[in-house]
């Protein structure tokens, strides 16, 4: 009987060694299914934001340093390629490769005081998408503006650059030292990496690039692949110095980056829609930093390229120019408003006081960025005084305004009388009016390419003061002189059809730049506007042919200034306004 217990004790226990093996190999396998499952990447449509965040902010810094490379596509040694034969794709390729979180706090609207992030993907998106100008390859569903870029007359085949034509060079290093590599560091580089420059291109920042694709004839080119990392910078990077800029009647400051690149910041001073007022004298308006955004577009929609790119961006009062300023006198300006505010003021000729402080919401500012031009101890610039410059008197007249044949002292006077300077000096006039900017008083040109250059159109903040109304004189030059580029004349006359509406075109271009997710940069108002001035324009040329033909029969030699080799072709594409 014992032995009968004993062996059936036995065999239970060996059942429930193999019962609980069983179990526990179950379980082990059942572990291993769930660890797999939780190991798997998640879906793109289960990604959390924030996930997405941390993962641009880790790698921002490692694939803006890759991008530099990707966006420079002439390097210095190779630079003399025409533009105009670009890849189309090349712009689009490489904004798509730009994502570059912004972070700041932003208010809703205007006059609210609601606050919340921005969506950093939508933004990064916008960033992009500006510095590519919205530019895609040609075919259907285009936007205006990509078929006004990749319209023919705005793809003209153009002669080499000959080396003396480009503003800076890049000197060349000894045999010794060719093959190394040159080290920048930041004074202030803590969290930032080191600038590696050789004498490759590829290793050169967006405002160095730009620098050096400054020429004799424009600043930068049509479709250039180094605007978008341009306008990256420019809008998303790193304040590491901000100071008050010297001269001007109004506040500006200098802004500068990690990588020694400077921008000028206009400061917003009233809302977009607001009005100058009407018993303001021209040299008493504000400054507006959405004029200075939408003066580079408007330059660039006419084929001028003759103004710096500016940028919209959202400043920090307090961590992007209080706590970074070496500028003591800036300092002392500073100030909370009775709301929170954090406001200040500056030292300048107008509008630098309490009363017209420049505030924050509560931080958070409105500016427009502009990419300085090289320093004057590397390309000097001339001042030229504007023959057509306003008296900036209350009660007295300039010259011109009262000899309606001012022009033909103009002609007999050097530079004028020979030479593009002065239908160069009427490309400003239009883009001026356009813009309803009465303030050009003086113009500049870089001092190395003598006469036979282009005009700087530098210093449009107080343009877009006025939509109600045109002002007419800012077109004297035009009226009295009746002279133009045939240029000229092709661009403003394809601007007024229907299908490249000049207002449509600038909506569109307009609308890639940052600051478009707080408001549209122009309103609806002053887009119309510029339709009703071209037309103004184009009436004036008219009137002028009319007059010629009148005085010496057929032919209009004395109005157009033929600048176009292959006019033939060009006119089949461009339908003169009727």
């Amino acid at each position: 009987m014992r032995w009968y217990t004993r062996r059936r004790s036995r065999t239970v226990c060996l059942s429930l060694v193999v019962a609980s093996l069983s179990l526990h190999l179950l379980l082990a396998v059942l572990s291993r299914s769930v660890y797999q499952n939780h190991c798997d990447a998640p879906s793109p449509r289960q990604t959390h934001l924030h996930t997405l965040r941390a993962q641009v902010d880790t790698n921002s810094t490692s694939r803006m340093s890759d991008n530099h490379a990707s966006y420079a596509k002439t390097p210095p040694d190779t630079r003399k390629v025409n533009s105009s034969h670009m890849d189309s794709n090349g712009p689009q390729k490489m904004a798509e490769k730009d994502a570059v979180t912004i972070k700041m706090a932003v208010n809703v609207g205007h006059g609210h005081k609601e606050e919340g992030p921005i969506d950093s993907l939508t933004m990064t998106e916008r960033v992009g998408k500006f510095g590519s100008m919205g530019i895609k390859p040609m075919g259907p569903g285009m936007s205006k503006l990509e078929a006004l870029f990749s319209h023919p007359l705005y793809n003209m085949p153009t002669p080499p650059i000959h080396e003396d034509d480009w503003l800076l060079k890049v000197k060349p290093k000894g045999k010794a030292r060719e093959t190394s590599t040159q080290m920048w560091v930041s004074d202030s580089d803590i969290g930032d990496d080191s600038a590696h420059w050789n004498r490759s291109s590829e290793s050169h920042p967006p405002w160095l690039r730009f620098h050096l694709g400054i020429s004799r004839w424009q600043l930068y080119p049509h479709l250039d692949p180094n605007m978008a990392p341009l306008v990256q910078q420019l809008s998303t990077h790193r304040i590491v110095s901000a100071v008050q800029k010297s001269g001007g009647t109004q506040l500006k400051l200098v802004m500068s980056f990690p990588d020694y690149g400077q921008a000028i910041l206009k400061p917003m001073k009233q809302e977009r829609d607001e009005e100058t007022n009407f018993n303001l004298y021209y040299f008493s308006d504000f400054e507006r930093h959405n004029a200075e955004i939408a003066a580079f577009h408007l330059d660039r929609v006419l084929g001028y390229r003759r103004i710096p790119p500016a940028v919209g961006r959202l400043v920090d009062v307090v961590t992007e120019i209080k706590d970074i300023t070496t500028d003591h006198k800036l300092a002392r300006t500073f100030f909370t408003s009775p709301v929170n505010n954090v406001c200040f003021y500056g030292q300048c000729s107008y509008y630098c006081s309490t009363e017209h402080a420049v505030c924050g919401r509560p931080q958070n500012l409105e500016a427009s960025l502009a990419m300085m031009l090289p320093d004057p101890s590397l390309a000097t610039r001339r001042s030229w005084r504007s023959p057509w410059k306003r008296s900036y008197s209350r009660s007295k007249l300039a010259v011109w305004e009262k000899d309606p044949d001012y022009c033909d002292t103009v002609k007999k006077t050097p530079p004028y009388n020979k030479g593009t300077r002065l239908v160069d000096l009427i490309d400003m006039t239009i883009l001026d009016f356009l813009m309803g900017n009465m303030d050009r008083h003086h113009y500049e040109t870089f001092e190395k390419f003598g006469i036979n250059t282009f005009l700087l159109h530098l210093d449009n903040g107080r343009a877009f003061g006025r939509h109600s109304t045109d002002e007419p004189s800012i077109l004297t030059p035009l009226e009295q002189c009746c002279r133009i580029r045939r240029s000229t004349l092709l661009h403003l006359r394809l601007l007024s059809l229907p299908q490249y509406r000049l207002s449509d075109v600038m909506r569109d271009s307009l609308s890639h730049d940052p600051l478009f997710s707080v408001a549209p940069l122009l309103s609806e108002l002053h887009l119309s506007a510029l339709d009703r001035r071209l037309v103004t324009v184009l009436q004036t040329v008219s009137r002028c042919q009319e007059r010629q033909r009148s005085r010496h029969g057929e032919g209009d030699d004395d109005v157009i200034y033929d600048d176009v080799t292959d006019y033939k072709t060009l006119v089949k594409h461009v339908t003169p306004a009727g």
